[in-house]
């Protein structure tokens, strides 16, 4: 009786530590994103400016919100001139639309589902989760960590621009990839 006793208040306590509300840890998470260029290669980039808090619930093992924000002026892909073009009216015109959002609405087994919001278009969207789980770390904060991925079409969300190229085809692909790994420290 008294080790089920003990087992119970263990499981309680480990819920209970790390259950709660996340900050989204800026220096260990990474929002990135490839799509294709000249119908051959793929450009990669990311943007470095963003936040986000998501709840965690340890004993379902599972994620149970997410709200996060990424500031669109931040593009980062490794080449000015390519990252000024983003920011430009021409894709996200960043001084009209400053912000991504996004919004989980569910978890179904390893799928997560949401709304994202670019250039004030709202859509429905699906992507593959990777639940990485909780920690302790050595400085005695709790943490969790997940990935997700999956794709979106730019032209749904007004980012249209291109140009034919003589061999065929057109210079930006319209599918965007996303890879997101985010990590989390528990509010004290």
């Amino acid at each position: 009786m008294n080790l089920k006793k003990l087992a119970l208040t263990s499981t309680l306590l480990v819920s209970t530590l790390f259950a709660g509300n996340y900050n989204v840890d800026k220096d260990h998470t990474n929002v990135g994103f490839k799509v294709k260029h000249m119908m051959i290669s793929n450009v990669s980039g990311k943007f470095n400016e963003f936040k986000g808090t998501f709840e965690y619930d340890e004993k379902a093992k599972m994620l149970k919100s997410l709200n996060g924000e990424i500031v669109v002026k931040s593009i980062n892909t490794e080449n000015k001139k390519r990252d000024d073009h983003l920011r430009s009216a021409d894709f996200f015109n960043a001084k009209k639309f400053p912000k991504i959002t996004f919004t989980l609405s569910k978890i179904e087994d390893d799928t997560a589902y949401g709304k994202i919001t670019i250039k004030d278009v709202t859509k429905d969207i699906k992507l593959d989760f990777d639940n990485g789980g909780t920690i302790k770390d050595p400085w005695g904060n709790y943490r969790a960590g997940f990935a997700l991925s999956g794709k979106i079409k730019r032209k749904d969300f007004g980012i249209t621009w291109n140009k034919v190229i003589e061999a065929g085809g057109v210079a930006v692909g319209d599918t965007v990839k996303l890879d997101i790994e985010i990590e989390g420290i528990k509010e004290k």
